[in-house]
């Protein structure tokens, strides 16, 4: 609709020698009776013009040429905006446009040729994923899958740390429980991680060196404590990703930034540009005047470099290895940290502006109106894996991608468990089913084969209120596709689905589809098969699966 449009006006203005002087664009009004799309052009034309908008805008409607056949009704409203109505047979006849290419209905290039990093989890290998990091794989996964389908060339990341003073705590804490499997009384740190996976990983240990570390001197035993138990989190880490369907492309390991002396070039890049200074034994960075209330310290009176000098560093690497678009996705605890990360990144002489940083509020888990706290495994939190094991990945990943990053949000484990309406994954994933149990009815009664070409069916039949909603809803899917994808917004796309199992439910209650008036009935097939597709490549977006049966 918009693309004919724009064509159409645009020749318009061109002979009214208005092109060039305002963007043209097309929204859909609030209120379906003022049309299918409308635009304010007119109103930015008529100060240049010097004439009244309603005036500029009855100039361009008398030199429309439109096809009756596509366009039914063009009006003035208001102060100038020009609305547009279309014909029920100018969408029918998009269905076609829909099933050519089913796989691909959604894709854009509106991306294309943009180098693409969307970081995310980036947790470090000292424990199980918590809910808040699942919500935050959920959320970067679908970023990623909605910019991969807006035609950027997207590449995961995961960012960890395999150092400093949490490592040395895994290690002592896995070395303890290691040692009380010979003898009990052997001490455990007075703040070392609890839970039974580091007794589990003790255990595993015990199985690979039976008691020949209780020989070593001690820092070699945490050394070997340290690789073993990282090596069997991170293993666990992926396992459970993977179960959501999360795969990164890339491991990055902040130590990398200190042994290859990237650490050392960010701090002498900032001397030689009079940013950074030593003050009280330690090296602060100028962040008064880039704007930030204080200057920020980066190394500290210990030599330890704070957590901003290696994010610096890290964001620098990004920039370097050519990235046009950078996506951060992070917890709400990084929120205090990212202005003095971006502060730094255009001191160094990159554009911040490349950066978008996605914060995601923290998950509450409920059971029967009550907050879920304590875990099987560990003493403080539940972990992802027992979530999944719970309510299942699908429920998991959509739950998490309901709700806007904004927003808090409260996970309902009986509801995300529900087998009715009422579970927003379930009436999504049920109305492709439905849909797909129509077709195969069809298909057996020899009315309908998806195979045979859709050139030759007569979409004009669909004439019906609630037919030619679902047509206009399922031809939004791209333009959502790249709203979502250039607000980071993933739960946008949950809404617009259910808006769309909604309108079919709709349709197929108020139209008998198999029935004896063939060529109606291969109409009202093609446009199931429309909707299942919509359904099913939203649904591949989300990560989730879209069952032909249930």
């Amino acid at each position: 609709m918009k693309k004919y449009l724009a064509e159409k006006v645009g020749k318009t203005l061109r002979s009214l020698s208005y092109e060039g002087s305002v963007k043209l664009v097309f929204e859909k009004p609030k209120d379906e009776a003022h049309g299918d799309l409308t635009t304010n052009v007119a109103m930015l034309l008529a100060k240049t013009a010097k004439k009244n908008p309603r005036v500029v805008a009855q100039d361009i409607v008398s030199k429309l040429d439109l096809d009756p056949q596509f366009v039914s009704k063009v009006d003035i409203a208001g102060p100038g905006f020009i609305n547009f109505r279309f014909t029920d047979e100018f969408y029918t006849a998009q269905i076609s446009m829909i099933l050519k290419n089913p796989e691909t209905y959604g894709k854009t290039d509106t991306g294309a040729g943009q180098k693409t990093q969307v970081e995310y989890v980036s947790a470090n290998p000292t424990g199980p994923l918590s809910v808040g990091h699942g919500r935050q794989a959920a959320v970067g996964d679908t970023i990623a899958n909605l910019l991969a389908w807006s035609g950027y060339d997207v590449t995961r990341e995961y960012y960890y740390n395999n150092a400093g003073r949490q490592m040395r705590m895994l290690a002592e804490s896995t070395y303890a429980r290691y040692r009380q499997l010979f003898n009990q009384d052997f001490p455990f740190p007075e703040d070392g991680y609890q839970g039974d996976y580091i007794r589990e990983i003790a255990e595993n240990l015990k199985k690979e060196r039976r008691d020949t570390l209780a020989g070593l001197p001690q820092e070699e035993a945490l050394s070997v404590c340290k690789e073993f138990a990282e090596a069997e989190l991170f293993e666990a880490i992926k396992k459970v990703l993977a179960r959501m369907g999360v795969v990164h492309d890339v491991f990055f390991n902040e130590d990398s930034l200190y042994s290859s002396g990237k650490i050392k070039e960010v701090i002498e890049e900032l001397r030689v540009k009079g940013l950074v200074y030593d003050s009280e034994g330690a090296v602060w960075l100028k962040t008064t005047v880039m704007g930030l209330d204080q200057d920020r310290v980066i190394v500290k009176s210990t030599g330890e470099p704070t957590y901003r000098l290696p994010d610096i560093a890290y964001h620098r690497e990004k920039f370097k290895r050519g990235f046009d678009l950078i996506v951060d996705v992070f917890g709400a605890d990084h929120i205090a940290t990212i202005p003095d990360v971006l502060a730094g990144v255009k001191a160094l002489g990159y554009d911040p502006e490349k950066v978008k940083v996605v914060i995601h509020q923290f998950v509450t888990l409920m059971r029967d109106g009550e907050q879920v706290k304590m875990s099987k495994r560990l003493a403080n939190f539940v972990t992802l894996d027992e979530l999944i094991d719970e309510v299942g990945s699908d429920a998991v990943r959509f739950f998490f991608l309901m709700r806007s990053t904004s927003s808090h949000l409260e996970f309902d484990l009986n509801l995300a468990k529900e087998q009715s309406e009422k579970n927003p994954v379930y009436y999504l994933q049920y109305a492709h089913a439905r849909i797909a149990s129509i077709l195969r009815f069809a298909e057996g009664q020899g009315t309908f084969d998806a195979k045979v070409s859709l050139d030759k069916i007569e979409y004009n039949l669909l004439k019906g209120p609630a037919e030619i909603s679902l047509v206009k809803l399922l031809l939004e899917f791209p333009e959502t596709v790249e709203l979502c994808a250039s607000a980071f917004e993933p739960h946008r796309l949950t809404t617009y689905l259910h808006d769309v199992a909604t309108a079919f439910h709709k349709f197929y209650h108020e139209h008998r589809v198999v029935i004896p008036e063939i060529e109606l009935a291969k109409a009202r097939l093609s446009l199931c098969l429309a909707a299942k597709t919509v359904l099913a490549n939203g649904c591949k977006i989300l990560g989730i699966s879209a069952p032909e049966r249930m």
